[in-house]
């Protein structure tokens, strides 16, 4: 095995650190004034994309690009520690148009959209001009388990009729998005896994409401997360992507490099969270001992290492997974890593915290921010439980395959 980055990679990452460093980490006290000012889309944003743009970092995240099509072709595996650099800030992808739930909808518009549909929706997103959101999970049922989505999409003579509600929809509230993926039922006499449809629906369509931008731990985004009320919303019939009762199907090749580009975020925000850990410690003294000579805090440094460099590979072995066999051949991994890396996130913010003391439950440093984009992510895109229960499935299918050569061991004398 080989554990190193190419020459390619280890260069984008250099130009990604220094791009993050020298544009975007001086632009975050500009980016709160023009928020407080009422921009709910900072201008400054615009001018670090065309920046962004210009340095040839952009659309990292989509592999296979077609020559017409801006961005730089890389493997998941390539992307992958490109988007751990991005992720230390959490508004940043969007600069390198990498955000979520965009680059998701990118990957099924470039793998099942109609010609029609790639110019409308596809190519105005690889170019930054629009945003979009996903629309998914829904309040009234248990959207942990996509079967149960219950949003109508009625074909009516050339059109489609989409009625539901669907909440906690990331993007939605940006005045730039313009579309929602919809899944919902499209046969309800179909097999479970076969009921389903995904349909692109404008925003400014008839009979769409943004009802309201929930906050999230009582943090409201400037994108936000919103509940939308789909009411008799009719779209043309060529609006449908894919077919009829594929929805299920696209929603887990969509999902799967979806996980791993938020993973990867999500460690990137854990070094962040050890850095300032081990920078507190070295800085600060109790009973006449620098804070990281406490076996405790020592301990905790050393803990909290360990932790991120084992997500990190297990990560990079689910990108390797899905490059070489497909999104399928990884669901174990990347359902582990789903499970996982939030906890480490969380963990590590959590004992950043501690070193801190009160400071660290303030605004003065960027810790309970971190902290609270990991809590969220034990829930987004699946709860902890729903990943957890997939290992243990495949993992008693193996041991099923197994159990004579284990029974051999237990007789073993």
């Amino acid at each position: 095995m080989d554990f190193g980055y190419s020459e390619r990679v280890e260069e984008l990452r250099r130009r990604v650190r220094e791009f993050m460093e020298d544009r975007i980490l001086p632009a975050v006290p500009l980016r709160e004034r023009e928020l407080a000012a009422g921009h709910a889309h900072p201008p400054c944003l615009e001018d670090l994309k065309a920046l962004a743009r210009a340095d040839g970092l952009w659309n990292l995240f989509l592999p296979g690009l077609r020559d017409d099509e801006p961005g730089t072709r890389l493997s998941n595996l390539e992307y992958a520690p490109l988007a751990e650099i991005m992720g230390r800030i959490e508004w940043a992808s969007e600069v390198f148009n990498c955000s979520a739930p965009d680059t998701g909808n990118m990957e099924i518009l470039h793998l099942f959209a109609t010609p029609a549909q790639r110019e409308q929706w596809l190519l105005p997103l690889l170019e930054g001009r629009i945003r979009s959101c996903f629309a998914m999970t829904e309040p009234d049922v248990a959207s942990s388990d996509a079967t149960n989505i219950q949003t109508g999409i009625r074909r009516d003579a050339d059109s489609y009729v989409v009625s539901g509600r669907k909440w906690f929809i990331s993007g939605a509230a940006h005045p730039r998005c313009r579309v929602a993926i919809v899944m919902g039922i499209t046969d309800p006499e179909a097999e479970p896994h076969h009921r389903h449809g995904m349909i692109l629906v404008p925003l400014d369509a008839p009979g769409v409401t943004i009802v309201r931008n929930l906050p999230v731990m009582h943090r409201v985004s400037a994108e936000g997360h919103c509940e939308i009320l789909f009411r008799d919303v009719r779209v043309p019939a060529g609006n449908l992507v894919h077919a009829e009762g594929a929805g299920f199907a696209i929603a887990q090749a969509r999902l799967g490099p979806g996980r791993i580009h938020h993973c990867m975020r999500s460690i990137g925000q854990a070094e962040l969270a050890l850095e300032l850990l081990c920078a507190r410690a070295a800085e600060r003294r109790t009973f006449g001992r620098w804070l990281h000579q406490h076996g405790t805090v020592a301990e905790w440094i050393a803990q909290s290492r360990i932790e991120i460099d084992q997500a990190r590979l297990l990560v990079l072995k689910a990108a390797w997974l899905i490059d070489r066999h497909g999104t399928r051949a990884a669901a174990r991994e990347v359902a582990m890593i789903k499970a996982l890396v939030p906890r480490v996130h969380t963990a590590v913010c959590d004992r950043a915290m501690q070193v801190f003391g009160a400071m660290g439950l303030s605004p003065d440093t960027p810790l309970a921010g971190l902290w609270t984009m990991g809590r969220v992510l034990r829930i987004a895109d699946g709860p902890d439980e729903v990943h957890l229960r997939t290992v243990a499935k495949q993992e008693m299918a193996a041991a099923a395959e197994r159990r004579a050569s284990v029974g051999r061991w237990m007789n073993a004398r």
